[in-house]
């Protein structure tokens, strides 16, 4: 089992920036695709980015070119930089894990997606 701990959210002025993070504990060897997923207010979840161990990377076209998602696989931790943030943005973002391994990692499917951390709130406004 995977446990996975967000933080860095907050309140931020359109055209700000968070950095998110997340650390991972427990067994993650299967745990080669992680991922940012988010979810607003009475909408459903949405993908954010998936991040396979690599470092390689797929983005939602929402977020493509202001989000950037790394990872550092020797303190298990993941991050999301989120830059030119806009008030549609503003959503409760989970980090989250596969619990299999696949070396193909570009699904921002959220129920591809088994481990999933308590969320952290960000705000744009």
């Amino acid at each position: 089992h995977v446990q996975l701990v967000e933080s860095g959210g907050g309140l931020v002025q359109p055209g700000g920036s968070l950095r998110l993070s997340c650390a991972a504990s427990g067994d993650t060897s299967n745990s080669n695709c992680m991922g940012w997923i988010r979810q607003a207010p009475g909408k459903e979840r949405e993908g954010v980015v998936a991040i396979a161990s690599d470092g390689s990377t797929t983005y939602a076209v929402s977020v493509k070119g202001r989000f950037a998602a790394s990872r550092d696989n020797a303190k298990n931790a993941l991050y999301l930089q989120m830059n030119s943030l806009e008030p549609e943005d503003t959503a409760t973002y989970y980090c989250a894990a596969y619990s299999w391994y696949t070396p193909r990692c570009n699904s921002l499917r959220p129920a591809d997606f088994d481990y999933w951390g308590q969320g952290t709130q960000v705000t744009v406004s």
